[in-house]
């Protein structure tokens, strides 16, 4: 996969972005910040497709209109990585963001976003989800680039979008990345 450089102009003529990676990488604040950016609708996949109050997931066939519904509109920025739905979300997007972080980078990611908003509401999980870290969750952003990240890199080259596809391995690469795109 290429790591684009020049980035303005490629998401300057995007409409509709995704912006995926390991849970702790910084998708949703760097989605919202190129949201305010580019005038796109922010959509955060926990809390417009996966979660209900109380940590209830959702129905698969109703996470799935959900998106499909979404991913309709002409203009829009979604994060959230969800390997399960990208058949539904890849071949609308104009513009694919990973943020591609080294696991340490994430794990603190997670780790300091839980106790910021400890037994409060993250801005993008609806009501009655408080922060909340599990084992599971840890496990996950350990093994994430062993697990996910091929399954991502075959997904992306499947609906061809590996050659253009903006790699971000850094918060100072995502914080240039986000002010070059102003």
């Amino acid at each position: 996969m290429n790591i684009t450089s020049g980035l303005k102009s490629p998401l300057i003529e995007a409409n509709r972005i995704l912006v995926i990676g390991c849970p702790g990488s910084g998708k949703s604040t760097l989605a919202k910040r190129l949201a305010r950016m580019l005038d796109l609708d922010y959509i955060s996949m926990d809390r417009d497709f996966y979660w209900q109050p109380g940590w209830r997931k959702r129905p698969r066939d109703e996470i799935d209109r959900r998106i499909v519904k979404a991913v309709a509109e002409q203009r829009w920025i979604m994060d959230g990585t969800g390997l399960s739905s990208f058949r539904l979300r890849l071949p609308r997007a104009d513009a694919v963001i990973w943020l591609r972080l080294p696991r340490y980078a994430c794990l603190y990611g997670a780790v300091s976003r839980t106790y910021r908003y400890f037994g409060r509401n993250r801005p993008e999980l609806p009501a009655g989800c408080p922060e909340r870290l599990s084992l599971d969750a840890l496990a996950y952003i350990w093994n994430f680039e062993r697990d996910a990240a091929p399954l991502i890199e075959v997904a992306l080259q499947d609906h061809g979008l590996a050659n253009s596809t903006v790699i971000i391995r850094s918060r100072k690469a995502a914080n240039h990345f986000a002010a070059l795109s102003a």
